[in-house]
């Protein structure tokens, strides 16, 4: 048995030699070791040099901006994002001279194509008082796949362009209707008998008026007058015949064609344009008015 004064020196010596092992190895592992000298890779290439940017030219000269305008004029319109109309080439032409065919027809303000059927009209020395007409396509769409019923109008021009009167024939039975109605500018005035006479065609006119009673007795016209057949939502039945003839003498007559087209004559080219595109004017008011009210105006 060891004596416990031996045991105390030999543990004594023993922890002394561990903490210099340890202050030994802390040493080696220092942080100066790890920034030590390492070898690196070599690069065997240059590094690709940057682009030198060049100088900017001051803007607002007037070279500048006539380039800038040129180059404007030389770009192109981009569709190509935009479908192709169908059946044609593209939406506008390229060049100057292109067949009218492969392209969509161009639009033009009433005043502008007004101005250019005159100078049509100069360059193809066609006759100066040629007709001009008036092409409307119209929404007739209502709701719960309803639609507004196909209708004849007829309106006063502020500038007529048609030479004679129109002819009209007025049905009365009433002598004092009768006499008011030839001095007003009827061209027939009648009842009853006239109805055979215009069955056989030997009595036509532009246009029927007649007074509420004898309508019963004008059924027989119904399909040989057909829209010419006095109604009373045309202004063509009523007891005011001096108002009736003032309208159809000098009226003009449209009517609704292939459930939704206004095809109608509106002027002579021989007009002054703005003659021209007031009687336009009107027939489009006019048209415009047959819009069912609770659509408003």
């Amino acid at each position: 048995m060891y004596s416990p004064l031996v045991v105390d020196q030999f543990l004594s010596s023993v922890l002394t030699g561990c903490q210099r092992q340890l202050l030994i190895t802390t040493a080696s592992f220092s942080p100066a070791s790890q920034n030590a000298a390492r070898p690196h890779p070599i690069r065997n290439y240059a590094a690709a040099a940057k682009p030198v940017k060049k100088p900017r030219k001051e803007k607002g000269t007037e070279k500048d901006v006539k380039e800038e305008v040129k180059q404007k004029q030389k770009q192109k319109i981009d569709d190509t994002g935009r479908h192709k109309p169908y059946g044609l080439t593209a939406w506008a032409p390229v060049d100057d001279v292109y067949l009218v065919r492969y392209y969509p027809m161009p639009l033009y303000y009433a005043d502008v194509a007004v101005d250019m059927l005159k100078s049509f009209q100069k360059l193809d020395f066609t006759v100066e008082d040629q007709p001009v007409f008036i092409d409307l396509q119209l929404d007739m769409k209502l709701e719960k796949k309803k639609k507004v019923d196909p209708f004849v109008s007829t309106v006063h021009l502020p500038h007529p362009f048609k030479k004679d009167i129109n002819k009209v024939v007025v049905f009365t039975e009433n002598p004092e209707q009768a006499r008011l109605a030839t001095e007003n500018g009827a061209a027939i005035v009648g009842g009853t008998e006239l109805v055979e006479k215009i069955l056989e065609d030997q009595i036509t006119a532009d246009f029927y008026v007649a007074v509420p009673e004898i309508i019963p007795k004008l059924v027989p016209l119904k399909n040989k007058l057909r829209k010419k057949f006095p109604k009373s939502k045309r202004g063509s039945v009523g007891v005011n015949i001096p108002k009736m003839l003032e309208l159809f003498k000098t009226g003009h007559e449209y009517m609704v064609e292939r459930d939704c087209y206004v095809v109608t004559q509106v002027a002579t080219l021989d007009m002054p344009k703005e003659h021209i595109l007031d009687n336009m004017r009107a027939i489009v008011q006019d048209v415009a008015s047959h819009k069912p009210a609770e659509f408003g105006e």
